[in-house]
C-alpha cells in the first residue's frame, strides 16, 4: 500500500509540473499559502520563536512579517521543486543563471586543482541548484552531497531529478570514499555542499557566532578539503523576481597554508548570516536549527 500511494503521489506530481509556472504561482498563493499558514500553521511557533531569537532588534510585528513572507516564499519553493520535474535545460538556464564560473574555471586550471567545494544554504530554491553542471566545461564534473531518504521509491524519485542536469549524487555518509576515488582516477569534481543543518548530537564538534548565538556547524567538508587540497567557494544565490534566481560563485579566499582549524566554516557562516539578513525570508526557518544549544553542549563536556 505504502509503494502504491508513494506511486501514486509522484505520478500526480509529474502530471501537475506540466502546467505552465503561472498556473503553479496561483495554486502557490490560493490554495497552498492559506492551506500552511492559516489551515496547517506548519510549524509557526518555530519559526516565529527562532525569528525573534536571531533578530532581536525587530519588533513583534516586523517578526509576524517576516514569518508571513517567508511561509509566501516556502509555498513558492514547493511549487518550484513540483515544477522542476519536467523543466528543461533551457528553461532551467533561463530561470536560474550563474555568475562567476569562467573566473573559477580560469583560477582552479591557474592553481592546478582537481577538487572544487561549493557552499550554499537551504537559501532561494536550493533544488534548483542542481542545474549547476550544466555551467560547468569539460573537463569539470559537478556533484552535491545528499541524505538517503529511508523510503526506497522517493529516494529514487528525488535522486533522478536532481541527476537530470548532468550532475552526480553522492550519499553523505560515502563522501570521503567517493572523493578518494575520484582523486585516484583524475576526476576533476566541484562539489555541492548545502552545509547549515543541524548536526547529529555527536557530530557537534565546532560552534560559532551565527544569527546572534553560537550555532553547530558540520565540518566534515572542512576536514576532507585538507586531504584532497580543495579550493573553497560560495554561491550566493538571490531572487531578483519570482521564478528567477541568480547564483553568483565567488572565491572565499582561505589559502590552506595560512588557514586556521575551521576558518571554511566560520567564513561559510558568516557570509550566509550576511545574505540572510538582506532577505530573511528567504531561508528556510522551518527547519529546527538550533535544537541543540550551545550551554548544553559544554555543560555536557565539562
Amino acid at each position: 500500500m505504502k509503494s502504491a500511494l508513494t506511486k501514486f503521489a509522484f505520478g500526480l506530481v509529474q502530471l501537475l509540473s506540466r502546467m505552465p509556472l503561472a498556473v503553479h504561482y496561483f495554486l502557490s498563493d490560493w490554495l497552498l499559502f492559506p492551506l500552511v499558514f492559516y489551515i496547517i500553521r506548519y510549524r509557526r511557533k518555530l519559526v516565529v520563536r527562532q525569528l525573534t531569537d536571531s533578530f532581536p532588534e525587530k519588533n513583534a510585528e516586523e517578526i509576524r512579517q517576516i514569518a508571513r513572507n517567508f511561509y509566501h516564499f516556502f509555498c513558492d519553493y514547493v511549487v518550484e521543486t513540483i515544477k522542476l520535474e519536467t523543466m528543461s535545460n533551457d528553461e532551467i538556464q533561463r530561470r536560474l543563471k550563474f555568475e562567476g564560473i569562467e573566473e573559477m574555471h580560469q583560477q582552479l586550471d591557474k592553481d592546478g586543482l582537481q577538487f572544487c567545494f561549493a557552499y550554499l544554504g537551504h537559501y532561494c530554491n536550493w533544488e534548483w541548484m542542481a542545474s549547476f553542471p550544466l555551467w560547468l566545461h569539460s573537463p569539470w564534473v559537478g556533484a552535491q552531497i545528499y541524505h538517503p531518504l529511508h523510503n526506497k521509491e522517493a529516494d529514487e524519485h528525488f535522486l533522478r531529478e536532481r541527476e537530470k542536469f548532468g550532475g552526480r549524487c553522492i550519499p553523505m555518509k560515502q563522501t570521503l570514499r567517493h572523493i578518494i576515488t575520484a582523486k585516484k582516477q583524475g576526476e576533476h569534481l566541484v562539489i555541492g555542499f548545502i552545509a547549515d543543518q543541524e548536526p547529529k548530537s555527536q557530530a557537534l564538534h565546532h560552534w560559532t557566532q551565527f544569527l546572534n548565538r553560537q550555532t553547530a556547524f558540520l565540518v566534515g567538508s572542512e576536514r576532507i578539503a585538507r586531504q584532497v587540497g580543495a579550493a573553497f567557494y560560495y554561491i550566493r544565490v538571490t531572487r531578483p523576481q519570482r521564478g528567477y534566481y541568480r547564483a553568483e560563485v565567488l572565491p572565499m579566499n582561505i589559502p590552506f597554508d595560512k588557514m586556521d582549524e575551521f576558518a571554511v566554516v566560520d567564513k561559510y557562516a558568516s557570509m550566509l548570516e550576511e545574505q540572510i539578513r538582506e532577505q530573511p525570508e528567504l531561508w528556510l526557518w522551518t527547519h529546527n536549527r538550533w535544537k541543540h544549544s550551545y550551554e548544553q553542549w559544554v555543560s555536557q563536556h565539562q
